[in-house]
């Protein structure tokens, strides 16, 4: 005998002729009147939900709309095992349709078998990252250095490899979501998700907890390693070191490690984002009638004409000379700021001079700030 088509149009209560909008609004309302969470226990309710969603799932897509309205492809008549109506040829399995429509069902959260089955898969986890500090001189940091670190972390448990339960028992699902890892308040598709509070997200619970780790999977412990500090770190950078955080759950990836870095002063130079500075002393007679003037570099020293009449604050600039920009782009720069240095006192001699020099200087350079005021007045 040929298998009858299953009619979607009346699992939804709506005609052929339905519109987009009288579709779904069907399916929100059987959505919410059959929804698991509000006929738990309710095999006939799960299997229209089942049903409902299904046929939603052929009905809202146009292509999949127009081949069931002609009866082609996996539509047709037979197309079914059984020739009966299988919702899970037309939306995946119950748990995927939970998935996609109501934001719950990880596969990694199912039970391993069948609905009666207790036991479940913990699924996995990826590890916390981890931070920790380290100190560096400012060499250190400009050169960049290999150093090691005492990291307290996290490890999996031996004996019982991380599931957290028992040698011999298994994690078994959570009772209040079923394994999804999630509740839901509202209903449907209005209904919104959050974390389950008997489970804390993982889908499965530990009825037998292990002796060793008292059920949480892993055992506390000081992870000691050598780490690469780039060049041209600065006080507060964070370096990220993939893979050594704390090691995941149930199979899943390693957290990162990142490693902040303080950097000591340095007595000559200083940082400054891209670029590296120093003061440079001068003396009045430098200042005056210029000269060269030998100045520390990250790798040496090198020699600098002074301009004559350099004023006080005045910057000059090596380019290409100062520290190494993170992620390998070049070098920045070193800025020499010239300070005028004065003698707090002066001898016999130098105060002679100094009266001579004055002589020989036209103006008060003050002059100029009342000369302003008053043409600003006119």
């Amino acid at each position: 005998m040929a298998a009858t088509k299953p009619d979607l149009y009346k699992i939804l209560g709506v005609g052929k002729n339905a519109s987009d909008e009288e579709i779904k609004k069907a399916y929100r309302r059987l959505a919410r009147q059959y929804h698991p969470d509000t006929n738990q226990g309710d095999a006939r309710a799960e299997e229209r939900f089942k049903e409902v969603s299904a046929a939603y799932d052929v009905l809202s897509d146009p292509e999949k709309r127009r081949a069931y309205d002609r009866g082609t492809g996996p539509f047709a008549p037979g197309g079914a095992a059984g020739g009966g109506f299988d919702p899970n040829q037309f939306g995946g399995s119950f748990s995927d349709i939970l998935s996609n429509l109501f934001g719950g069902g990880s596969g990694a959260g199912r039970a391993s078998g069948g609905a009666g089955q207790r036991t479940s898969r913990p699924r996995s986890q990826r590890g916390r990252d981890l931070e920790t500090e380290v100190s560096l001189s400012f060499e250190e940091a400009i050169d960049g250095t290999q150093t090691s670190l005492a990291v307290p972390t996290s490890t999996t448990c031996e004996t019982c490899h991380g599931s957290g339960a028992r040698p011999g028992t298994a994690p078994t699902i959570c009772p209040v979501c079923h394994g999804r890892g999630v509740e839901q308040q509202g209903q449907g598709v209005f209904s919104i998700s959050k974390p389950c509070h008997r489970c804390g997200g993982s889908g499965s619970i530990i009825e037998d907890p292990c002796p060793t780790c008292n059920g949480s999977g892993a055992r506390r412990t000081i992870k000691r390693l050598k780490v690469n500090i780039p060049a041209g770190v600065r006080d507060g950078s964070r370096v990220r070191i993939a893979g050594k955080g704390e090691a995941g759950m149930n199979g899943g990836e390693p957290g990162d490690l990142f490693v902040v870095t303080r950097v000591a002063d340095s007595p000559i130079f200083r940082h400054m984002g891209d670029r590296v500075e120093v003061e440079v002393p001068l003396t009045v007679p430098e200042a005056m009638r210029g000269a060269t003037v030998e100045v520390p570099t990250l790798n040496g020293s090198k020699k600098l004409r002074v301009a004559a009449g350099t004023r006080h604050g005045t910057v000059q600039r090596l380019r290409g000379e100062g520290a190494p920009k993170l992620g390998g782009r070049g070098r920045g720069d070193i800025h020499y700021r010239f300070v005028i240095e004065l003698p707090r006192e002066l001898t016999r001699d130098q105060q002679k001079a100094v009266d001579e020099l004055a002589k020989t200087i036209n103006g008060n350079p003050r002059d100029r700030l009342f000369r302003g005021r008053t043409e600003a007045r006119a």
